[in-house]
């Protein structure tokens, strides 16, 4: 699943995140398990009430370097 991140265009981030809900152009999120429920439950109910899919990754670490990054993410969203 996380797989997919390495193969279109992405955001990652909270900010970029929202931007991209906000615009319509995301197409799938992905969220961490171990992030910081006051900043993820918000991007999942926008999720859920706009109809996008939602994947959770194990932890920050993980979604970030699917993302080809060197730290930890909390979020990351394939754009359409």
């Amino acid at each position: 699943m996380l797989e997919e991140l390495k193969t279109g265009p992405v955001v990652v981030g909270l900010k970029q995140l929202r931007k991209a809900l906000r615009d319509g152009t995301a197409r799938k999120v992905f969220l961490a398990k171990d992030a910081d429920p006051r900043l993820v439950e918000p991007i999942e109910a926008q999720c859920r009430q706009d109809g996008v899919e939602l994947c959770w990754a194990e932890s920050m670490a993980e979604l970030g370097a699917a993302c080809g990054i060197d730290v930890g993410a909390a979020a990351a969203a394939l754009l359409q």
